[in-house]
This record gives structure tokens, C-alpha cells and sequence, in this order.
């Protein structure tokens, strides 16, 4: 599956659908994000499974300051509407495979429990 671009308005409904979503915040003018997207687009052909979106920083300013977004790139992931991972650098390739499984293995029940505690 090729890469989606996300704005600010189609951000919510991708990401908040149940299932893992992994988000690359770049720009076109950041070297390390450049050299980062064929690792991208080469693990969303692996994992058909896996919405792999995009964000371009510079058209999409207002959704990196919701996140705020200080140093790209930045990977985030989201599995069935929760962020579970987010963290500035480029990955190298095997680095964003186990990252990917270990979104995977996540037991969702226990990642909601642990945020209901914690904004108490």
C-alpha cells in the first residue's frame, strides 16, 4: 500500500479507525527526511495491513503544532485511535520493522487502562 498524505482534514478519521496507523512528519527541505522516505514506502508495501500517512510539516503546520512537532522526522503510531509511539529521527529500516511489531503485540485493553489511570 502506498503512503497517504495527511491534512488537517482527514487526519482524525484516518487515524481514529481501529488498527495501526503510522504517521511521518517531514518536509521536503529536511535531508534525513528525504533519505527516511524509501525505508517508509518499502515497509508499506510489506505491511498491507498498516495505514502509512504522511504529513508535510510545512503545508500541514497547523496538525505539527497540535502535535507538537519539534524536529523532523518524527514517527508516530496509532493503533485503534490511541497514540502508543511518538519520536523524532530517522529510523533505520530494521528499527521501524520492530517498531511495527511491537505496535502489533500491543494489548490495547491494558494500553486504555493505563491512560484511564493516569488522567485521573
Amino acid at each position: 500500500m502506498a503512503t497517504v498524505a495527511l491534512t488537517a482534514e482527514n487526519f482524525d478519521e484516518v487515524t481514529g479507525k481501529d488498527g495501526i496507523v503510522l504517521v511521518d512528519f517531514w518536509a521536503s527541505w529536511c535531508g534525513p527526511c528525504v533519505r527516511f522516505a524509501p525505508t517508509y514506502e518499502r515497509s508499506s508495501e510489506k505491511h498491507e495491513n498498516i495505514t502509512f500517512g504522511k504529513v508535510d510539516t510545512e503545508a500541514e503546520q497547523e496538525l505539527a503544532a497540535k502535535f507538537d512537532i519539534r524536529s523532523i522526522p518524527t514517527i508516530m503510531a496509532v493503533r485503534d485511535g490511541v497514540i502508543v509511539f511518538s519520536q523524532p529521527g530517522s529510523l533505520p529500516e530494521s528499527a521501524l520493522e520492530n517498531l511495527i511489531e511491537q505496535v502489533e503485540k500491543l494489548d490495547m485493553d491494558e494500553v486504555r487502562q493505563q491512560l484511564a489511570a493516569h488522567s485521573h
